[in-house]
């Protein structure tokens, strides 16, 4: 993998069975982001709530999952990963400029 975001992206995308019309191809990336995501809240609910120990290897392995959806989602509506990266850090950035804060989290407008 070379180039970052980009290059994930790009190398995430050899191993995604297109669907045959883009609507399928968005249902089945997005459900799939949202499963792979609730497999990492589930674990981390086993290790909270279950008394499971942390394998910091299993959450490494389900948040790759939940990006390789995250890429090939990005790449389906048009858009490289890098810019979706560097948009939140700029959202962030603009609510809290001083890093997070208690008090403008809770009276942000949006």
């Amino acid at each position: 993998m070379g180039n970052g975001f980009n290059g994930y992206q790009r190398d995430a995308k050899r191993t995604l069975n297109d669907s045959p019309a883009d609507i399928y191809k968005l249902a089945n990336l997005g459900m799939g982001l949202a499963g792979e995501a609730g497999e990492v809240c589930d674990y981390l609910k086993k290790v909270v709530f279950h008394g499971h120990s942390l394998d910091k290897e299993k959450v490494c392995d389900e948040l790759g999952d939940v990006l390789w959806y995250l890429a090939n989602l990005a790449d389906a509506v048009g858009v490289p990963l890098s810019k979706v990266a560097e948009d939140n850090i700029e959202k962030l950035k603009q609510r809290y400029p001083h890093g997070f804060d208690q008090i403008r989290s809770q009276k942000r407008a949006d």
